[in-house]
């Protein structure tokens, strides 16, 4: 009877089996990877908006450079258009302007955050499964 000898791949794949079994830490990684994938592709799409209102805050903001100082200015408030002097008018776009650079400050910041922990999950992950898992989107 011939003993067959295990060559270095065998005991790799052998031991790789048992040790790649899915426990519980792992799936735990896994579904936070997951939330936090779904989540960072939300502040994204809430990032692209924000950036898109900041866009045409400054885009208003030349347009009024141009108006008459005695002018009213129809300004938009809520779902209304109020007429408003100029001077007022631009005091209340610069409001918005900073809450809007405020606001695409801390998703900036979120999102720094959160690729951050996905970085190391995609490392502890990728370092306990190698190649039979994927966690490229």
């Amino acid at each position: 009877m011939m003993h067959r000898m295990l060559s270095k791949e065998d005991e790799v794949s052998a031991a790789g089996t048992e040790e790649n079994e899915v426990r519980r830490e792992d799936q735990e990684k896994i579904n936070r990877f997951s939330r936090l994938h779904q989540r960072e592709t939300m502040l994204e799409e809430m990032l692209k908006g924000k950036q898109k209102d900041k866009e045409d805050l400054e885009e208003i903001s030349t347009e009024l450079e141009l108006a008459d100082e005695d002018e009213l200015v129809p300004y938009k408030i809520g779902d209304a258009f109020f007429h408003l002097p100029l001077e007022n008018a631009q005091s209340l776009l610069s409001s918005s302007t900073e809450q809007i650079d405020s606001d695409v400050s801390g998703l900036e910041d979120k999102l720094g955050e959160l690729r951050e922990e996905l970085q190391q999950l995609k490392v502890a992950l990728y370092a306990r499964f190698g190649r039979s898992i994927n966690l490229e989107t």
